[in-house]
């Protein structure tokens, strides 16, 4: 074996190295060249004894005739992204189920603030759990398996919701349920994108964007539904509906076959050539794509510990015939590798491996990356050294902070607060309760029809485009919504002789943004058993004031101020602030996850960011009714927040988010490579690195 630091020899002027591994392989797409590549790899299996013909061509290209099946094949492909995108559904159900639900909970099981932002909060914080591990349980079990877990947990857990008799049991439901999405928001996604072809997968990983988000609008009309013909107990029937689609999703997925991406992984190769033959539109595509998958894994090793489709002694063979050209200014010379001093204890490929990735990146089998993601065998390491494998892989880890932090940035915008309290922001609003339902439920389905805008434009313009033009008009958004609730305090009516009064606790509270002056019924109803009438803000509830009494001329105004000038200028910004988000902040971080990670690491990336998300999540959960009380940031100064932090991500994606459109998962991985990365992760010494600095190593052989 060619010890990696044997190639970098002391040449003085500046050169270039130009490296074929396998010089019979000319260019990848000829008749010879797939042929070299069939019985390369099918040699190579019969090594590792397993599915020996597994690299034979599913036809003979190119002299066969493609079978064309298009309508079998998107009916196909319907049925099961249908089925996938149930998790998307249940997703967004619970998410907009517990909007309405919250108000006959609340008073049904005498719920103070904390405990609704438990009862919320406990299903992000149970959902970050289960998507940490759910990487593992994807790698191990496969895409399938997981949704099969998500859907049977999910049922359970909605079970118990509804038939909660107290706090703790309905936290617990929570919880379970929790547990559910957690798998399925992170598994959908990677098992679509995997089974979809390049030209349909950003629009069929949409798909269980925009089923998240009729979740949300399915659950809204529920919600007002129940809430008229059940207002005290309706609300069990809300949570335990949810049952319904989990239990169809179970069923359905028994048929459903598993990601022939994740079963060349595992070495059932005959399992993933069939699967693509039903999943695809003709023999050629689905015999080209599966050879671009068997390419990839090729230096991967499998369950067992055994490189997928090459041994050892085949790789040892191929480097002893590896030439070598250099082109410099004294013009080419060849050197043979038996030139070179040889380290047969060396493994190029597992010693160095980001050197073996720059110096061989395989373009003549059509790729520009390299075929060696990991020198580890990614299927037996443990947990921890997983992480450490894929952090320590740059270009994986530019991924990782790409896809962590859009997740960060979708959640951190408010779009959970949103849809968690739209009804206790119509309320703040100045809409009664039956009215704050409806509304919140109508207005879902403004995402809905933003994600259904993003299915016709993602394979048109693309996604950044989207995303970058979503996150200016949720700015737009969050900042006119935070005015409506401004213009809305300053005129709710002043309060007569506002001042700080050590005999009413009404007149002023410690406030963190403004004097805590009671000054604006707004203030006065924002502060908890305080109400207003005749410009006088005192104690009392929501019959009537304590110690004092209204005139015949003027109402008692509780927890919310009557007339609210602005009240339906907020529902104007909440439809607006939906469908920019819907268009591409809502759908498309969860397309972008599903495509930029490696295949070796895909797993485990995805799961890192849904984590990621379901924490952001949990922040702005656990963290919304405090921070927009009106001793801390204000309801206005809560959505500024939001809207800031949406103005920065829009500046951070205009310089970190590439274009993947119409790229293969196998080609999107170069668009995060970087020439220094040999340099960033070999075991080189520093005189070896600075010697491999002096070179650009490319693959083509002469």
């Amino acid at each position: 074996m060619v010890d990696a630091t044997s190639l970098l020899l002391p040449i003085k002027t500046e050169q270039t190295i130009t490296i074929n591994p396998y010089p019979e392989i000319k260019s990848f797409g000829s008749t010879e060249d797939d042929k070299s590549l069939n019985t390369m790899n099918g040699a190579n299996d019969d090594h590792q004894g397993r599915d020996s013909n597994h690299s034979e061509g599913l036809l003979d290209p190119p002299n066969a005739v493609p079978r064309i099946h298009s309508e079998d094949v998107k009916r196909r492909m319907r049925t099961l992204t249908t089925l996938a995108a149930i998790g998307g559904f249940l997703f967004g159900y619970d998410t907009g189920v517990i909007s309405g639900a919250m108000p006959p909970i609340a008073r049904a099981l005498d719920l103070t603030n904390v405990q609704q932002e438990v009862v919320v909060s406990s299903t992000v914080l149970s959902a970050f759990a289960t998507s940490l591990f759910g990487g593992t349980m994807n790698k191990k079990y496969g895409r399938k398996y997981t949704i099969l877990i998500a859907s049977m947990v999910f049922t359970i857990g909605a079970l118990l919701m509804g038939a909660a008799w107290d706090y703790g049991s309905l936290v617990l439901g929570r919880i379970i349920i929790g547990g559910g999405i957690g798998l399925a928001s992170l598994t959908t996604p990677i098992y679509i994108a995997e089974v979809a072809a390049p030209a349909m997968r950003g629009t069929l990983v949409t798909i269980n964007g925009l089923l998240i988000c009729f979740g949300q609008f399915s659950a809204g009309m529920v919600d007002g539904i129940l809430d008229e013909i059940a207002p005290d107990s309706g609300w069990r029937i809300m949570l335990g509906l949810a049952a319904v689609p989990s239990f169809v999703m179970f069923l359905g997925f028994q048929h459903m076959p598993e990601s022939p991406r994740w079963l060349v992984m595992e070495g059932r190769n005959e399992e993933a050539r069939s699967v693509l033959l039903s999943i695809r539109e003709s023999d050629l595509e689905a015999h080209e794509e599966y050879q671009e998958i068997v390419e990839v894994c090729s230096f991967m090793e499998g369950p067992s510990g055994h490189i997928i489709t090459e041994s050892n002694t085949d790789r040892s063979d191929h480097m002893d015939s590896l030439n070598v050209s250099f082109q410099g200014s004294d013009g080419e010379v060849d050197v043979n590798a038996d030139e070179f001093e040889m380290n047969p204890s060396t493994n190029i490929a597992t010693e160095s491996p980001s050197l073996y990735n720059e110096s061989f990146p395989n373009n003549d089998i059509g790729r520009s990356q390299s075929l060696v993601r990991s020198s580890s065998t990614v299927s037996n390491l443990s947990f921890l050294d997983h992480v450490k494998e894929m952090i320590a892989h740059p270009p994986t880890r530019r991924a990782l902070r790409l896809g962590c932090g859009i997740m960060v940035l979708q959640q951190l915008s408010g779009i959970n607060t949103v849809m968690y309290y739209a009804a206790s922001i119509y309320q703040m609003s100045g809409f009664d309760e039956k009215s704050a339902i409806w509304l919140s439920g109508f207005t879902a389905l403004a995402q809905v029809t933003g994600v259904v805008i993003s299915l016709y434009l993602i394979e048109r313009k693309g996604r950044r485009p989207l995303v970058l033009s979503s996150l200016i008009f949720v700015t737009l958004s969050l900042v006119g919504l935070g005015l409506c609730f401004y213009f809305g305090r300053i005129t709710s009516g002043e309060i007569t002789n506002p001042g700080f009064d050590e005999n009413n606790s009404c007149s002023s509270i410690n406030a963190l943004v403004w004097n805590g002056i009671t000054t604006y019924c707004y203030d006065c109803t924002s502060i908890a058993g305080c109400g207003f009438c005749d410009g006088v803000c005192t104690s009392g509830d929501e019959n009537g004031p304590f110690d004092y009494e209204c005139s015949n001329d003027s109402e008692w105004q509780y927890a919310r101020c009557e007339d609210n000038k602005f009240g339906y200028l907020s529902v104007f910004f909440m439809i607006a602030y939906l469908l920019a988000f819907g268009v591409a902040m809502g759908p498309l971080p969860w397309t972008i996850n599903s495509e930029i990670y490696p295949l070796e690491h895909r797993s485990l990336a995805v799961s890192f960011s849904t984590a990621t998300n379901w924490i952001g999540n949990f922040v702005v959960s656990a963290t919304f009714l405090t921070i927009s009380s009106a001793s801390v940031l204000t309801r206005y100064g809560a959505f500024w927040l939001y809207g800031s932090v949406a103005l920065l991500g829009l500046g951070w994606l205009f310089v970190a988010l590439p274009e993947t459109k119409g790229k293969s998962l196998e080609e999107i991985e170069d668009l995060f490579r970087k020439p220094g990365d040999v340099l960033q992760s070999t075991n080189l010494t520093k005189e070896q690195k600075e010697a491999m600095a002096r070179f650009t190593v490319t693959a083509g052989g002469h």
